[in-house]
């Protein structure tokens, strides 16, 4: 007796592609003039959970540049975090 094994990982694997992608979110905080440095970094460790280091070179990224991407994901993921870091006084959008 012969038995079909029917596999569908190449079907699951892009099918897993295409709804990771199209939902993905990024939170983006801009630089503002009243945080300190020391702040912002203990925002995203505190609030993102990202290591000192971590914190550290986005807080750089976004005095230099303006702006960064600090976390992605989907958007009902990232809304707690926005709305923690609005609440800390950073300047954050979901886009």
């Amino acid at each position: 007796m012969s038995t079909f094994s029917f596999s569908s990982y190449e079907s699951e694997e892009v099918l897993l592609d295409e709804t990771t992608t199209i939902d993905q979110q990024e939170l983006i905080v801009y630089n503002d003039d009243h945080n300190t440095f020391e702040w912002v970094i203990n925002c995203f460790v505190d609030v993102l959970r990202h290591t000192q280091e971590q914190a550290e070179q986005l807080s750089y990224m976004i005095h230099f540049t303006g702006k960064a991407s600090v976390k992605i994901g989907s958007y009902i993921m990232l809304k707690p975090f926005k709305e923690a870091l609005t609440d800390k006084g950073l300047s954050v959008v979901i886009s």
